[in-house]
């Protein structure tokens, strides 16, 4: 993703976290999940945004009926001046900005865990408090995410951080120790 993407997208979230302030701010993001994951998983939908013969109040009448109808006064509008601006192509990046400035400013991470199986309430609320307090943060919110191939234990991601007890992490790590020994 270029830097402009991103230096475009934050300006926007910016200004969507100034109008929506700090009370609305969970019921916001909840908003721009769904706005992200929609947009994310409908490539048609992306395809037709793109097109330029598609007018701009064909592109916003296009977005109401796909997502608009949970969305705010305030997430709507900013969607509708990223689209006659020409910048639809970062309305997903923008909600990842906002989403990451509203954790910010709650003193929350998102986290991926990776385990060979679900996990249970209790397990996960102490993988939360250990593991936010290693990154600084107040509170987690944790997507569990089953892979079978770990073998055992977990792997955690937070950020750009990687937490990695699984046994098929430990192996790796194993084997490229040996390597490079035995060379």
């Amino acid at each position: 993703m270029s830097k402009d993407k991103v230096i475009v997208a934050k300006r926007y979230a910016l200004a969507l976290y100034e109008v929506a302030g700090v009370a609305k701010l969970e019921e916001t993001v909840a908003e721009l999940r769904v706005v992200k994951h929609v947009l994310e998983s409908n490539k048609d939908l992306q395809k037709v945004l793109s097109h330029p013969k598609v007018t701009k109040g064909q592109k916003k009448e296009l977005i109401k009926e796909s997502i608009g109808a949970e969305l705010s006064t305030p997430v709507m509008n900013t969607i509708f001046l990223m689209v006659d601006r020409n910048r639809y192509l970062f309305i997903t990046e923008m909600a990842a900005q906002f989403i990451e400035l509203a954790n910010e400013a709650q003193g929350i991470a998102d986290a991926q865990v990776y385990s060979v199986r679900p996990l249970t309430d209790d397990e996960l609320q102490k993988m939360e408090q250990t593991f936010a307090a290693k990154v600084g943060k107040r509170a987690l919110r944790i997507n569990n995410i089953v892979d079978p191939s770990l073998v055992g234990g977990v792997k955690i991601r937070i950020g750009n951080r990687i937490f990695d007890g699984s046994i098929s992490g430990k192996l790796n790590r194993m084997e490229r120790q040996l390597a490079s020994h035995g060379s």
